[in-house]
């Protein structure tokens, strides 16, 4: 099937600034991709090149397997809504939603019925006549989100639509947004740098560094199996260990992290001939017991050197000996739970599969 949106090695500069570096990607028809990295890092960029607000200087962008790369962005079927809402203040809500159908000069009665379709779509009955000074943040949102919808685009772009409501709301618009994607089949294209939103919307997640895609993946392969310590340190918590390589053989292979701290691995995990590596393991991974199983592999004896209080969970510092520190994350005090706090003596258990080798940036 032909992708929606293809990005064939583009690349943007602004002057001697590279943002942008040779970047390929393409985006499936009706899927919900982020592009997720710091600021700085060339995601707006991306999606300025996507909408026509940006020419690449090399490269090529494709909608529909048909080059748009100098095409403006009224000749595109894309839409964008932007972080800060850009609502018509003296429009009322359905003027502001009916804005982009008159400049289509669509019909009146079915003016009508799409702008009543799209303001039910996003639970704003009642509010038709409202300015934009008389509505929450969430419902402004809901109205930008209308106004971009009401005209059918094949893609609609997201700049950080959801980085000025509050937490709780922004929780909730999460799930909205993501049932509305779900509903309307439009290929969305949403720009964040918050990993946890990435996570929770996204099919497909790619990650931006330095104007490169680092990773594109869904979210498990993103968070479960990162390829790179960026990658490991930006998606959530990450313990990085430098580690030598002492065997391979077979399936497996042995690290060692420290004197006396040998990690048993997956073999297919090391690069051919690689005699030291990097490993990522996450938080939650690090299994902490009070008594020994003498049957698991990757078990050392630990202490726990700090502990803090995070509400559902206790992060906890513990240390293996010959310097070498782990951060664990526990459900706290949870039914079946052993409790572990700072100043036990604990087994540290790391399951083979949990390690992933990663490269350095």
């Amino acid at each position: 099937m032909e992708p929606m949106v293809e990005l064939r090695q583009v690349t943007k500069r602004f002057g001697s600034f590279t943002a942008v570096v040779d970047v390929d990607l393409q985006i499936r028809a009706g899927e919900f991709i982020t592009l997720l990295g710091p600021s700085g890092c060339g995601k707006m960029t991306l999606l300025r090149m996507i909408s026509g607000f940006e020419t690449p200087t090399s490269g090529a962008v494709l909608l529909e397997g048909k080059d748009v790369s100098h095409e403006p962005p009224y000749r595109r079927d894309v839409n964008q809504v932007f972080q800060s809402y850009a609502l018509f203040p003296h429009m009322s809500v359905r003027e502001n939603i009916e804005f982009g159908l008159k400049m289509k000069k669509v019909g009146k009665a079915e003016m009508a019925e799409r702008v009543r379709a799209a303001i039910a779509m996003v639970s704003l009955a009642g509010f038709e006549d409202r300015k934009p000074h008389q509505l929450s943040g969430g419902q402004r949102q809901r109205v930008a989100l209308a106004r971009a919808i009401v005209c059918r685009p094949k893609v609609l772009l997201l700049d950080e639509p959801l980085s000025a409501l509050d937490a709780k709301l922004r929780h909730a618009m999460q799930v909205e947004l993501k049932e509305l994607q779900k509903k309307l089949g439009i290929t969305f294209v949403f720009v964040t740098h918050d990993q946890e939103e990435a996570l929770t919307m996204s099919d497909r997640i790619a990650v931006i560094h330095k104007g490169r895609v680092e990773q594109l993946g869904d979210a498990s392969a993103i968070y479960h199996r990162p390829k790179s310590t960026f990658v490991a340190n930006f998606i959530g918590q990450a313990n990085i260990l430098e580690a030598e390589v002492v065997t391979r053989q077979g399936a497996s292979a042995t690290l060692r992290i420290g004197p006396g701290l040998d990690l048993e691995v997956p073999a297919a995990e090391l690069p051919e001939g690689a005699s030291r590596v990097l490993v990522s393991i996450r938080p939650e991974k690090v299994f902490l017991r009070k008594q020994a199983d003498e049957t698991q592999k990757n078990r050392f004896e630990a202490k726990v050197v700090s502990e803090l209080f995070k509400g559902a969970i206790d992060q906890l510092r513990i240390e293996l000996g010959s310097g070498v520190t782990l951060t664990a994350v526990v459900a706290n005090e949870s039914s079946g739970q052993e409790a572990v706090h700072e100043g036990d003596r604990v087994f540290a258990h790391l399951h083979p599969d949990d390690i992933v080798i990663v490269h350095e940036d």
